[in-house]
């Protein structure tokens, strides 16, 4: 094989351009079809090609349980004592909180400037398809923010993937591990040869994406009038990426000042991940690969195993972002005037009852129709965003992955556990 000929497969071979290959086709696949069979043959493709998604994510989902577990209650092992546990806890809530907080002002901010609801046209609005996530929000209370959290068993937890659940669970373990000392060690390392058993599974794991994220964006292509959505929703769309991008603006900068030019190597790193987040909607998709890469980059595995798990049930930037935004564009579709104190209530209202919803389906919606009932907001407003909500969930999943990578990353670096990227 010539030199041409072997830099072509090994370009072929790699997992980024295949997802991005495997995108483009499903695009047009998905185009083809919507635009030359009827709606109930469309219907059927969609169901039957997005089977090709929840493959992968399934696969994903097997793993992420042991996963999350395993990794977390060794990297608290290895943390040492409770003191080191609770300064890298410590730094890691407050980057999560503060993160949280900027991504909640910039969705208000940039919803109040642009106003894409107001003078939204609400008739024929679909209702009935808001039912499914407005009738999750009758239990949306303290009592069941709380059960949420906290598990009542951990084989419940892991079966359902309540990955915060998981966390708790696992902090208890980890801390009492690391107070046992040496006697603790056998089931520590027995636990840490797990957790690199699993790791390697999420190489076999990840030879499904590409067809994972063909199968979901064909799947939404062939069912999704891309004309009639880009008339109706061009000022929300087009309002909230310009949100997302000075998100986006944000967090780069703020990993330049904090990481310089490993930056760049860190981007880099977790491009393949961002790219499944977009095409699957999911940022619990990549938490395997995610942390095989920062691994790569140079984090010590035991800031990453301690990090990534929390991150992915406290910082969720895109989400947050989402649902300030989300909130006001609902409000001004049916011209309720919120003032700024009204609002900065509501932006902490969010900010605590988003901590609570890791793993939950369609989260960031939950959240949003019920924040909407506490402040008199019609949570049947959500039919509005539905329709695009899918779109919009590309774009936040993979600012999700993003703010986690950073988080980890400058931790990591502020305790020391940094070191150049490792070799493949």
């Amino acid at each position: 094989m010539t030199p041409t000929e072997t830099k072509k497969s090994s370009l072929l071979g790699n997992l980024t351009v295949q997802i991005l290959i495997a995108m483009l086709f499903g695009a047009v696949l998905g185009i083809y079809i919507h635009n030359n069979y009827d709606v109930p043959f469309a219907k059927e493709f969609s169901d039957k090609i997005k089977i090709l998604a929840t493959v992968f994510i399934r696969l994903v989902q097997m793993i992420i349980s042991p996963l999350v577990f395993t990794t977390l209650v060794v990297g608290i092992a290895k943390l040492g004592d409770i003191k080191t546990v609770g300064r890298v806890g410590g730094r890691a809530l407050g980057w999560f909180f503060s993160a949280s907080f900027i991504s909640l002002l910039i969705g208000m901010f940039w919803v109040n400037l642009l106003k894409p609801g107001v003078g939204l046209n609400l008739l024929n609005v679909d209702l009935t398809a808001a039912a499914e996530v407005t009738g999750n929000t009758h239990s949306f209370s303290a009592i069941n923010f709380i059960e949420h959290i906290i598990p009542k068993s951990i084989f419940e937890a892991m079966s359902n993937n309540e990955i915060l659940q998981i966390v708790i669970f696992s902090i208890f373990f980890g801390l009492a591990a690391a107070s046992i000392g040496s006697f603790a060690k056998p089931v520590i390392n027995a636990l840490d040869k797990t957790s690199h058993i699993i790791l390697k599974m999420v190489n076999y794991v990840m030879k499904f994406a590409p067809l994972g994220v063909f199968g979901a964006i064909a799947g939404v292509f062939a069912i999704k009038d891309l004309n009639d959505l880009v008339i109706t929703y061009v000022k929300f769309f087009s309002s909230f990426l310009v949100g997302i991008g000075s998100l986006w603006i944000f967090l780069l900068a703020v990993g330049f000042v904090f990481l310089g030019k490993r930056m760049k190597t860190l981007l880099k790193h977790i491009v393949s991940p961002l790219i499944i987040a977009f095409g699957t909607t999911s940022s619990e998709a990549v938490f395997p690969k995610l942390t095989e890469e920062l691994e790569r980059f140079g984090i010590k595995d035991k800031i990453v195993s301690f990090m990534l798990p929390l991150g992915y049930s406290f910082n969720l930037d895109g989400s947050m972002m989402y649902m300030t935004f989300a909130s006001m564009f609902i409000a001004q579709a049916y011209g309720i005037h919120l003032d700024l104190g009204t609002q900065m209530t509501m932006l902490l209202v969010l900010m605590l009852t988003s901590k609570g919803i890791a793993g939950v389906p369609r989260a960031s919606l939950v959240v949003v129709a019920a924040t909407c009932g506490m402040f008199d907001i019609p949570i049947e407003g959500i039919a509005l965003i539905l329709p695009i909500d899918h779109f919009c969930d590309m774009f936040r999943s993979a600012t999700n992955v993003l703010g986690n990578a950073l988080a980890t990353s400058v931790v990591g670096k502020w305790e020391g556990e940094s070191e150049p990227e490792l070799s493949e």
